[in-house]
């Protein structure tokens, strides 16, 4: 037998085991992982037993994280990129209808503006028509029935890359088949809509489903119906916007998609990258070849 010590306090061998969180509560349960008792407050399920929250904290860090089939972050729950966007454009249009406001003016893409402010290359797809609501609602709508799957697939990061330099797309391809003049329609004319990214979006589908070798017919389909569309005089759709959103799109999603799965971040980023190097050259070649004096504001032009 052991003795109890001369001044009358407990040896190790009887010591009560208290949770180290908690060391007011008596444990007699102990975690499967570091073997240190565990209060019931502290207690998490594991496949045998259970483990303290410290261990499912450090075993959460250690694990390695879920990816999507084309080597993006897995995303959990909502497509928050999808929402965001289409918040985004929302807002805009708000922003757009409010009487008196210049948000349409500061920001939609016009091609004599293109070398002083650039920034409308992007800003422009998130604004619409403000006298046709159907025009944003088929792009919201668009978005939101494809963007949710693509997202899926892609990840977040690479499916905001893929939207966005679509959109950019879309503009510079306005850019490049404008014809410079003052007198010049096409030279002149605000562009606004989301639809060169949603045509980037309709275009990664095609070369998704074309890697995955699944049925993208009806997407195709779609492509053509409304790239005929576009052609149809007295609507005012800029079917350049569609086409370069439509290339750009095509190429983003083959750089990601065909990757291969050794050194693939790397590949797409880089690959990524140099569509958009392409996208600044290309506007950088064509600003080159316009008369400085049609590269400067005109504030006398209708609707600007």
């Amino acid at each position: 037998m052991t003795e109890p010590p001369v001044d009358g306090t407990a040896s190790d061998t009887d010591a009560v085991p208290c949770c180290p969180r908690h060391p007011d509560r008596e444990s007699y349960v102990r975690c499967q992982r570091c073997e240190r008792p565990v209060c019931p407050e502290c207690q998490r399920p594991a496949a045998v037993g259970v483990q303290c929250v410290d261990c499912v904290r450090e075993g959460a860090r250690s694990a390695r994280a879920a990816r999507t089939v084309f080597g993006g972050a897995n995303p959990t729950g909502r497509p928050v990129v999808t929402i965001g966007l289409v918040i985004a454009c929302a807002v805009a249009y708000l922003a757009q209808i409010v009487p008196g406001s210049s948000v349409t003016a500061r920001f939609a893409f016009v091609p004599f503006l293109a070398a002083e402010e650039p920034w409308r290359f992007l800003t422009s797809a998130f604004l619409h028509s403000e006298s046709l609501p159907l025009h944003i609602l088929f792009n919201l709508y668009a978005l939101w029935v494809v963007g949710p799957y693509l997202e899926g697939l892609f990840g977040r990061v690479r499916f905001l890359a893929l939207y966005l330099l679509s959109a950019v797309g879309g503009s510079v391809f306005v850019f490049l088949l404008a014809v410079p003049g003052v007198l010049s329609t096409s030279w002149r004319t605000a562009v606004v809509g989301a639809s060169g990214a949603v045509f980037g979006l309709f275009a990664a589908v095609v070369v998704l489903h074309r890697r995955l070798e699944r049925d993208s017919r009806a997407m195709v389909g779609l492509i053509v119906v409304n790239l005929v569309i576009g052609f149809i005089p007295d609507l005012g759709i800029a079917w350049q916007g569609h086409l370069g959103g439509l290339i750009t799109g095509a190429a983003i999603a083959a750089v990601l998609a065909y990757a291969p799965r050794e050194g693939r971040t790397v590949i797409q980023v880089l690959g990524t990258a140099g569509v958009a190097l392409v996208l600044v050259a290309l506007t950088v070649i064509k600003i080159s070849t316009v008369a400085p004096g049609l590269l400067v504001g005109l504030p006398d032009l209708p609707g600007l």
